[in-house]
């Protein structure tokens, strides 16, 4: 009789646990770095920012020639970095492929082929066995291969990429989340865009989205090179990953969800003036939303 009961009453633990452990199933978003499950979380509401790194405050993630997109697009382009999203969701991945595409700001051109009847005069272009050659002179017959003091290898005629300093505006996704357990807000960083500047167009190209837990492992695993630069004193440059968590960049809120998912400009369009005002406003909404939360 009293194994039966030990035995009912780990059923009931057992019973218990499992229905425990169905409860807990879905309530941390899995994109998150700080895992806050939704049971704790007293008041939440996603917010994305514009950043541009170009701008004075964010001058310190855009060191000239150790900018955070050179290490981004290098990781990229070495395979380290291999999750490439669509958009904002983090649901579609982008093919490879398709980010090298987006990354040509000037296509390619194809260049006349050279032969040994053509006349080629000074600064003409040609190409010859996958390669594109510049005359330093004038030359007929003369193999662009073999002869080095008449042709020189040009990139002429190659396809052109954006430079990691073409790459300066950011779109960052996070979840403004007041944690009623620990009775602190938080900034969940979930998603970062990365932006090219299209000089032919005037207009910024997206060459796609990040899950912001891959870029802080990426940040964290490359230590001399995602530094943050402290132009006041560089004895305390920071890692990228920590000079977000101290938010040491500076962001306009372009959107805050809401049904119609529409921006702040979309809301105030109307009127130019009122939407950048609109801008700041949301701002101190927020930061008033804070304030009265340590009242509750």
């Amino acid at each position: 009789m009293m194994t039966k009961k030990i035995f009912v009453g780990l059923a009931l633990v057992m019973s218990c646990g499992f229905s425990f452990a169905q409860e807990e199933e879905g309530q941390v978003n899995p994109n998150s770095l700080l895992n806050i499950p939704r049971y704790e979380q007293l008041y939440k509401v996603k917010v994305w920012r514009t950043i541009y790194l170009n701008e004075k405050q964010n001058k310190g993630f855009f060191a000239k020639g150790n900018e955070l997109t050179k290490l981004v697009m290098n990781a990229v382009a070495s395979g380290e970095l291999a999750d490439i999203y669509e958009r904002d969701s983090l649901t579609r991945k982008r093919s490879k492929e398709d980010y090298n595409n987006g990354l040509i700001s000037t296509p390619g051109a194809t260049l006349d082929p050279w032969g040994p009847a053509i006349e080629c005069y000074q600064g003409d272009t040609k190409s010859y066995n996958g390669k594109n050659y510049e005359a330093i002179v004038d030359s007929k017959g003369k193999n662009p291969e073999t002869s080095p003091n008449e042709w020189s290898v040009t990139q002429a005629g190659k396809a052109i990429t954006f430079d990691p300093s073409q790459v300066y505006r950011l779109t960052l996704v996070e979840d403004m989340i007041f944690d009623k357990r620990r009775s602190r807000l938080y900034y969940d960083m979930l998603a970062v865009e990365f932006l090219a500047f299209d000089d032919p167009t005037s207009t910024f190209k997206s060459l796609g989205w990040f899950r912001y837990k891959d870029l802080e492992k990426l940040f964290r695993n490359h230590v001399k090179d995602a530094i943050w630069f402290n132009r006041y004193n560089t004895a305390e440059n920071r890692n990228y990953a920590d000079a977000f968590l101290l938010r040491l960049f500076h962001g306009t809120i372009n959107k805050v969800e809401n049904p119609n998912d529409d921006t702040i400009f979309d809301v105030y369009r109307e009127r130019y003036k009122e939407g950048v005002w609109a801008t700041e406003w949301e701002e101190m909404k927020l930061m008033e939303r804070e304030h009265n939360l340590w009242e509750y």
